[in-house]
């Protein structure tokens, strides 16, 4: 059984416990983030940290841990995690709700501690740097139909559920949504990228869509390799022209896809500039 943390404590996992009575169970009220490791090194720790900051004091949580703290909090959870986790490719989830009240009642309250919840899980291991060798994706597309503050990594997921279930249901992969106006946003729980004529593309930071550190990492590490990457709007029509499309997560690093709502992506194989990007990532990740 693997470690948790909760509250200031280390424990099994089964062991962990929360009032049903806390607002992150009741109103899904808090923050949450996602950080890879890689045998004990972890990918995009500041962005993570910082994205996290910025979502606690867009709800007005106050963040419990400073950086350094919550970086040992990380190292702690991998190190006493390494006996389960043989492969050593770790996920470390960390959940921040407002915290438990008396009662049920949806204004913020005043002087609740926050809950802070952290556990570990095995990711896949880092995305191979040789098209042959990579695992691509089908993936489904609907109308964005979640709400328009989707900047906030919140714990309220339900409408990402939604869509991504709506993949599962239809055989696939991920979900890649648009909204009212055509242009695609993300998918349910990852970044979207297109080639066209060896340009890559991805849609510009706003509500509609999370600010994901892998996004940003693979956006530098595109730049740095001299590949050239343009941060802009494209239509679903569009997307589905594309050379290439491309996934972004924390567990999915650059993903490629081959299929969107059963249309073929191209040749429908994975792309050579997928390949050329996929070995700047990897070359620069640990940099972030």
């Amino acid at each position: 059984m693997t470690i948790a943390f909760l509250n200031g404590d280390y424990m099994p996992l089964s062991e962990a416990r929360i009032s049903p009575m806390d607002r992150g169970f009741l109103f899904g009220d808090g923050i949450y983030e996602v950080i890879p490791t890689y045998k004990g090194r972890a990918v995009g720790f500041k962005g993570h940290t910082t994205r996290m900051a910025q979502g606690l004091k867009a709800i007005e949580i106050k963040n419990p841990y400073t950086v350094d703290q919550w970086q040992d909090i990380l190292s702690t959870l991998v190190e006493k995690n390494t006996a389960f986790i043989e492969s050593g490719n770790i996920g470390v989830y960390f959940h921040v709700s407002r915290g438990t009240d008396t009662k049920r009642f949806h204004a913020y309250p005043k002087n609740i501690e926050p809950t802070v919840f952290g556990f570990a899980f095995e990711i896949a291991p880092p995305q191979p740097t040789i098209a042959s060798d990579a695992k691509p994706f089908k993936v489904a597309l609907q109308q964005d139909k979640r709400w328009q503050r989707c900047h906030i990594k919140s714990t309220s997921l339900l409408g990402n559920v939604m869509h991504y279930q709506a993949g599962v249901d239809a055989g696939v992969s991920e979900t890649i949504l648009y909204n009212s106006e055509g242009m695609v946003t993300e998918a349910s729980s990852c970044n979207v990228f297109i080639v066209k004529d060896g340009c890559i593309s991805t849609p510009p930071l706003n509500h509609e869509l999370l600010p994901g550190i892998t996004r940003a990492i693979a956006i530098e590490a595109f730049k740095q390799a001299g590949l050239v990457v343009t941060e802009t709007w494209f239509s679903k029509e569009a997307l589905l022209d594309a050379d290439e499309v491309w996934l972004t997560s924390s567990s999915k690093e650059v993903a490629p896809v081959i299929e969107v709502d059963g249309k073929t992506i191209g040749s429908g194989q994975v792309g050579p500039v997928w390949e050329k990007a996929i070995n700047a990532y990897q070359a620069y990740k640990f940099e972030a």
